[in-house]
């Protein structure tokens, strides 16, 4: 990969990106408030079912897809995938962040990514034919900027990654050492799930645990929230 692909994908993935992506604990403030998530080791459980049970089988495959649809030059194949998103995300949180976050970060990279599909893409999108989640923006802008798919896949595990420690930190809260001592400890399976994800089956696309689901339509009703889901 050149160094300008590089920078292309480490602004795509940087964390701070502001998209909102901070205001979303993806369910971890239920765990947090339930008890079940409390400390570093819960934290940690808490992340790699989330890499590899929600996200691997979910955004991570619509990242994959996206990559592969826009090599292909075909907006149908952009608006299915889109679609089919939305459907998979049942929670009404869920749904709402992926939706935000994804345009937020359409508007920031169409200014810079002069493109036709990206255009038609947010067209459809303002004309209420797709919904613009974040997985799709995420692998559609990637593929234009000629980011190698194995690197963009891995940034995007790695980006929830940290997404989920920092608020990990935040909520139950550990120290910030704790944090990167996660991070450290999570690089092997965050390789393994991007390796995995090159290719990923169509038929499992959804294929999570309900628990996740269910905290995060739970969070709609604590009494207390720092975050937005």
């Amino acid at each position: 990969m050149n160094s300008t692909s590089l920078l292309s994908l480490l602004q795509l993935a940087d964390p701070t990106l502001p998209i909102g992506g901070f205001s979303h604990s993806a369910g971890l403030e239920t765990y947090v408030q339930y008890g079940i998530v409390h400390n570093r080791q819960t934290a940690e459980e808490f992340i790699v079912a989330q890499l590899s049970q929600n996200i691997f089988y979910t955004d991570a495959a619509f990242v994959s897809f996206a990559l592969d649809a826009v090599k292909e030059g075909g907006i149908e194949t952009i608006l299915e995938l889109d679609e089919e998103c939305n459907a998979v995300k049942l929670p009404k949180e869920m749904r709402q962040a992926s939706q935000k976050l994804g345009m937020r970060l359409l508007k920031i990279f169409s200014l810079h990514c002069n493109n036709p599909l990206a255009d038609d893409y947010r067209a459809k999108i303002e004309k209420g034919d797709a919904t613009g989640h974040y997985a799709i923006v995420f692998g559609l802008f990637a593929s234009i900027l000629r980011i190698p798919k194995k690197e963009t896949l891995t940034a995007f595990f790695y980006n929830a990654a940290v997404g989920m420690a920092t608020n990990s930190v935040k909520l139950i809260p550990l120290g910030q050492q704790h944090g990167q001592e996660m991070l450290f400890a999570l690089q092997s399976l965050i390789a393994d799930l991007a390796e995995k994800s090159l290719l990923p089956d169509r038929s499992l696309i959804g294929l999570c645990c309900a628990g996740f689901d269910i905290r995060c339509m739970q969070h709609e009703q604590l009494y207390s929230r720092l975050y937005m889901s």
